[in-house]
């Protein structure tokens, strides 16, 4: 299924769900598709939340504070349409971004943690250890009814391509 002309993007879109969901792949699949900038929220820890999640130790909200800001305002300067894929786990961590951008709009990849562990383990030079994925599903509060996105199931099966196309399919009415 190919997309013919430009697909209108006047908002923010953010590729939410734990690390090995296939946040940065949907994200900038969805942002070549959309013709809209493109951040990866990894870009924007800083070198010591690096350092913390490399040896295996969890991010806390203290930790995540500058991170989302630093995201958010990357948002705000691109709120006529852009994607960025950002873990975006907990409520009050999307309620920080949607103060940057009041219009974003969430695509949380639900994801099996065996699935996200086995993907984790397979790739190789990224800071995020599989060990941690546990701690993620655990701060992990999926999107609430009142909050705009949708959420796109993942599976072993399921292609990039696929998750785009059933997420565009999905929701342009709303998006």
């Amino acid at each position: 299924m190919g997309i013919r002309g430009p697909v209108p993007c006047k908002r923010p879109l953010i590729v939410m769900g734990v690390s090995g969901a296939g946040k940065s792949s949907v994200g900038m699949t969805l942002a070549r598709r959309l013709r809209v900038p493109y951040a990866d929220a990894d870009d924007f820890h800083t070198e010591a939340a690096l350092r913390k999640m490399a040896g295996g130790t969890p991010l806390d909200d203290e930790d995540r504070r500058p991170w989302l800001q630093a995201v958010g305002a990357w948002l705000r300067s691109h709120s006529e349409g852009s994607v960025a894929s950002c873990s975006a786990l907990k409520r009050r961590y999307r309620d920080t971004l949607r103060s940057y951008a009041p219009s974003a709009y969430f695509l949380y990849l639900a994801c099996d943690p065996r699935l996200a562990e086995e993907r984790i383990d397979a790739r190789s030079g990224h800071f995020m250890p599989a060990s941690l994925t546990a701690s993620q599903f655990e701060a992990l509060e999926p999107l609430e009814t009142d909050e705009a996105g949708v959420t796109v199931e993942v599976t072993p099966t399921k292609s990039v391509e696929r998750i785009a196309a059933e997420f565009l399919a999905g929701c342009r009415t709303s998006f």
